[in-house]
């Protein structure tokens, strides 16, 4: 005969597995805003609608496309690998943040300075094509379609958490 307590034993643990995972996935994505050092990048958003989920914009970053030149690793990136995007505060437009370099290792950081981690989309030629996971921006129903009107000068603020995870936080309008 099996053990009836063992079994609820087992069960129990099952559910509080569960449960924390759920609660560890929440408390990751609510630490990135409470943790994460703020940037501004610029964005040139696309496409204000979703059936499902009401508006939204997908977001291009000028961080999205890089000169080959910035790849600081051996070799050459391949689609899909895991990159670093190191930023660094622009001189010329305040608190916009500008890509400095690309490398397969996470870079160290100074002040003003931030890394973004994405994937390769494409590396060939003179370019580099990476996605962030900020490309897309759920907005308040009826306002896709005038943010996707004001496509020149968007920007993002977003957060970036110490262990690379990032959000975006807000978009601003000129």
């Amino acid at each position: 005969m099996r053990n009836p307590l063992r079994r609820r034993w087992l069960l129990a643990i099952l559910v509080s597995l569960q449960i924390a995972v759920l609660a560890g996935m929440a408390i990751s994505n609510a630490a990135v805003g409470w943790y994460g050092q703020q940037i501004t990048l610029k964005t040139a958003p696309v496409d204000p609608r979703d059936l499902f989920y009401g508006d939204y914009v997908v977001l291009r970053y000028e961080i999205s496309s890089l000169d080959a030149s910035m790849w600081t690793g051996a070799g050459q990136p391949s689609s899909k690998d895991m990159v670093y995007v190191k930023l660094r505060r622009s001189a010329d437009e305040g608190e916009i943040y500008e890509a400095v370099a690309v490398s397969p290792e996470r870079p160290d950081t100074a002040e003003n300075e931030a890394v973004l981690r994405g994937q390769v989309r494409y590396a060939g030629g003179q370019e580099i094509q990476i996605r962030y996971g900020l490309e897309r921006y759920y907005v308040p129903e009826g306002t896709g379609r005038a943010i996707e009107e004001e496509r020149v000068n968007l920007q993002a603020h977003v957060r970036i958490a110490p262990w690379g995870q990032a959000r975006i936080m807000e978009l601003i309008l000129p």
